[in-house]
């Protein structure tokens, strides 16, 4: 099996254990009601997966991401509820902001973990500013595009994957996804073929911004509300979702495909630990445990094929 096929196949393997786990605990969940709660927040998991792997993809990782959806929510349930023009305007200015972030990192030479780490303050300073307490509303067609009913499974679970699908495009089979691609592969390679790569990499953050933007409209879809630290866990989840999902923090190695699946696994996770009746306190610890199992069965994998 290549390489490609075991980064995706581990992580499909991991979530069909996790369900049958669930249906096992849990036989009512074998629905479409239960399958419906069970990844109820899994688009926008899976969105800001995929945002995460833009950044990861140019070998940085976002440690803002968490907050920036946090503050994008916050504007959703807020600006773009009672003046929609405004709300979208600030979208619009943070996804630029995002872009003008990559841009600075490449001019300055900057470490990308830093830097998005004192951004993450500025975020959730600006989030705590506009909703200083649980609150707002979704708009109505957020909300009606959230509740949507699918057919035989899902919007939950089908959404995700059509996510997948678009980015997989983007990213796999269209040149500017091939591009991106060499900038994480071997950047000074792109810069001699006359490529700029401030513009790449600002490039990669504006799309990371987009899909940050997204996975917050979502979030607040979902929930009808908003709170400034309503999506701070996205950070590690998502960096989670990548590398289960055969992403690697150098090389420009991405699948998006693997990265929503790998979110869709630590959304089960935590549905999962539930029925086992675990303590929130002790969930977060199961779900790393769990990401460590699937990388050392993936690594052990890897070193026979490549011995092989």
């Amino acid at each position: 099996m290549s390489g490609d096929r075991l980064r995706l196949a581990l992580p499909v393997l991991s979530l069909v254990v996790l369900l049958g786990a669930v249906f096992y605990l849990q036989p009512r969940a074998m629905s479409y009601f239960g399958l419906n709660l069970l990844f109820n927040l899994a688009i926008p998991v899976a969105l800001a997966t995929i945002s995460q792997m833009m950044i990861i993809m140019v070998n940085d990782i976002d440690l803002s991401i968490g907050t920036f959806v946090s503050f994008c929510a916050c504007v959703t349930a807020t600006f773009v509820h009672d003046t929609p023009v405004i709300g979208y305007m600030i979208l619009a200015a943070a996804i630029l902001a995002y872009a003008l972030l990559g841009a600075l990192i490449q001019l300055r030479g900057l470490p990308a973990i830093v830097v998005t780490l004192g951004m993450s303050f500025v975020w959730g300073g600006l989030a705590v500013l506009i909703l200083p307490s649980p609150g707002g509303a979704s708009p109505e067609w957020l909300k009606t595009l959230m509740s949507l009913k699918t057919p035989l499974v899902p919007i939950a679970v089908v959404a995700p994957l059509v996510i997948a699908l678009a980015v997989h495009f983007l990213i796999k089979r269209s040149w500017v996804g091939v591009i991106l691609q060499g900038v994480g592969g071997n950047d000074r390679a792109m810069e001699r073929a006359g490529w700029s790569l401030v513009r790449l990499r600002a490039s990669a953050y504006g799309l990371a911004g987009l899909f940050g933007v997204l996975a917050g409209m979502s979030l607040v879809g979902l929930t009808t509300a908003a709170d400034a630290n309503i999506a701070l866990r996205y950070t590690l989840l998502s960096i989670a979702g990548v590398i289960l999902g055969g992403g690697e923090f150098v090389g420009g190695r991405i699948s998006p495909f693997g990265a929503v699946i790998g979110a869709l696994t630590l959304t089960l996770a935590a549905s999962f630990l539930s029925f086992l009746r675990l303590s929130p306190d002790w969930q977060i610890g199961a779900q790393g445990a769990i990401l460590i199992l699937v990388l050392a069965v993936r690594l052990v994998f890897i070193r026979k094929g490549a011995v092989a």
